[in-house]
């Protein structure tokens, strides 16, 4: 019995073990790719998408529109890719445009975005869960060996202990640097959509009165 009892707390906290060591990996995974996301959709600098708004508007206003297209074909930054879509479907209207902007940076920049930030915070919340976990387990084993052996030493309860501890610090390693990470992702998304959103004010504007023209 008590042999059956130390093999099942040992697999137990094996299994919390590799259970930590995946949900770590998949958490670092998420943030480097949301960082990496970010980085594709924004320009580095205000300085740099006011260049391109400023190459983007010369052509507007000589009413080059294929131009201007063939200019944000390619470019994955979510401003460019914004003007290629309002050029494409100029023929709707203005104001259709301005909404359909305004849904497609929604749902296909900050939605996804978000998606992607809620499998960080569900690691987040599991790690110190799973901590938890492995220090119930490790402490169930080292009182069922208290319990079914008539003398115990101290290094017959140090894995359960072990185990009890190491999980919880685990856990907690794991959970707090994560929740910096996403501060930090926080941080930037907003940068990018507070200069996103002073793009797409400048860019409308020459674009309606490059309609009005044509």
């Amino acid at each position: 019995m008590s042999l059956s009892n130390l093999s099942i707390f040992g697999i137990a906290g094996i299994i919390c073990y590799i259970l930590l060591a995946v949900v770590a990996l998949w958490g670092a995974f998420c943030v480097v790719l949301v960082w990496r996301r970010i980085a594709q959709k924004r320009f580095r600098s205000e300085t740099q998408q006011n260049q391109f708004l400023e190459e983007l508007e010369s052509r507007l206003v000589r009413g080059d529109f294929d131009g201007a297209m063939h200019m944000c074909d390619g470019d994955e930054r979510a401003m460019s890719q914004l003007a290629q879509l309002a050029l494409a479907n100029r023929k709707m209207g203005f104001a259709k445009v301005q909404q359909l902007l305004l849904d497609r940076f929604q749902r296909d920049v900050l939605a996804d975005l978000e998606y992607r930030l809620a499998w960080v915070n569900t690691v987040i919340k599991s790690a110190p869960m799973l901590g938890l976990f492995g220090t119930v387990v490790g402490m169930i084993g080292a009182f069922a060996t208290l319990a079914t052996a008539e003398t115990v030493e101290a290094t017959a309860l140090a894995g359960d202990i072990n185990t009890a501890l190491y999980t919880t610090a685990i856990g907690l390693a794991i959970a707090i640097p994560l929740v910096l990470c996403t501060a930090s992702i926080h941080v930037r998304m907003r940068k990018m959509e507070d200069l996103v959103a002073a793009g797409l004010s400048r860019f409308l504007e020459v674009l309606r009165a490059a309609m009005e023209r044509a």
